[in-house]
């Protein structure tokens, strides 16, 4: 198979993606095989939020029309322009994938396949309804993806190189049990904001966005702020107050509640508007509903104590504050071309 033609067949899959990425449904005619596979997929996603509670429609519409404007043709030839792909030798892929947003798995899915490999994936209980489908639209979009694609529930052997997502503590099984394999390991990473308290109205609405989306689920959500000393949060309750119907949800809700009961019978002092929770805490992990925040006097000793962290930042989050940040209501759109952990998977499946 050409890469012209896997890129086409991706095209094709961000077409029939982007009809189920607006609140209404809408199908496109034009769509290849929309009549095999337009109406299981509405299902898949009925099935998906079933299984997890977590994966609300609007969060699922939100992933596949992320992925829907990701696969274009311009997008996938801006990705690939800087590497070379071309006489590859296919080699099995095994990805194990995490499941704490939806289809959070498949740009590595999408890179394997790319780049001329054959992928085994083992996916997450809590992830396990969409991508299947979707590969077997590929698979009809472009035959030649037949027996490229398999998936596994069981134990992951017969492979030549593996990309691997879980917590610390699986990270470290991984490099014990992969350390014999060329891999890509990835552990927990949390998100960060850094505040001047210059920002705009419309910056701490889109800030919001960066820290509620995925009920801040993903390593890719801001989970700490860093703000000067002597800041007020007015203005930034101000600017996230649009999302206050997140506490409607009953597994959000419920989270809410516990964290706020340990915290106010651990008599631990936080702000709190009835929906969101902010509590002085030098941990990069908050808790579901929280936010943990910590006061900065001196920039430079502030970006000396993100590069400290490094290895456990996925994105910084500023305005003007340092380079290779993130603007402000970004971090859940992310480019082809913005790797996770800043580790080049393309890179590293040219090489296997």
């Amino acid at each position: 198979m050409q890469l012209q033609e896997r890129i086409n067949a991706f095209i094709k899959l961000g077409d029939f993606l982007r009809q189920f990425s607006n609140e209404v449904i809408q199908k496109n005619d034009i769509v290849e095989h929309n009549d095999i596979f337009f109406d299981g997929f509405k299902h898949q996603l009925k099935l998906a939020e079933e299984h997890n509670g977590w994966f609300t429609q609007e969060n699922i519409r939100f992933a596949l029309k992320s992925w829907a404007d990701a696969l274009t043709l311009e997008n996938i030839n801006t990705w690939l322009k800087p590497y070379t792909i071309k006489n590859i030798t296919p080699k099995q892929v095994a990805i194990i994938m995490a499941g704490n947003i939806p289809l959070v798995g498949f740009h590595d899915f999408l890179a394997v396949l790319i780049t001329g490999h054959h992928v085994l994936v083992k996916q997450s209980s809590n992830d396990k309804h969409l991508l299947p489908y979707l590969a077997k639209y590929l698979e009809y979009v472009e035959p030649q993806f037949k027996g490229c694609i398999t998936f596994t529930e069981g134990k992951v052997e017969n492979f030549d190189a593996v990309i691997a997502t879980g917590s610390n503590n699986t990270a470290r099984y991984f490099e014990y049990y992969f350390k014999n394999k060329p891999s890509i390991i990835r552990n927990n990473r949390n998100s960060v904001a850094i505040l001047t308290g210059e920002e705009t109205e419309d910056d701490l609405k889109n800030l919001a966005e960066d820290i509620f989306r995925y009920y801040g689920l993903g390593c890719r959500n801001v989970s700490k702020l860093y703000v000067p000393k002597g800041y007020t949060f007015d203005a930034f309750f101000e600017g996230i107050y649009h999302w206050h119907p997140i506490i409607e949800k009953a597994k959000y809700a419920n989270n809410y509640d516990y964290n706020k009961a340990v915290y106010l019978m651990s008599e631990f002092d936080m702000l709190e508007n009835g929906f969101f929770m902010i509590k002085e805490d030098e941990s990069l992990a908050s808790p579901i509903a929280t936010l943990f925040y910590e006061y900065y006097e001196n920039k430079t000793l502030l970006e000396e104590k993100l590069k400290a962290n490094k290895q456990q930042i996925q994105c910084i989050v500023s305005n003007g504050f340092t380079k290779n940040e993130i603007p402000f209501g970004a971090t859940q759109t992310p480019q082809l071309w913005d790797y996770a952990d800043d580790v080049d998977s393309v890179e590293f499946l040219l090489a296997i």
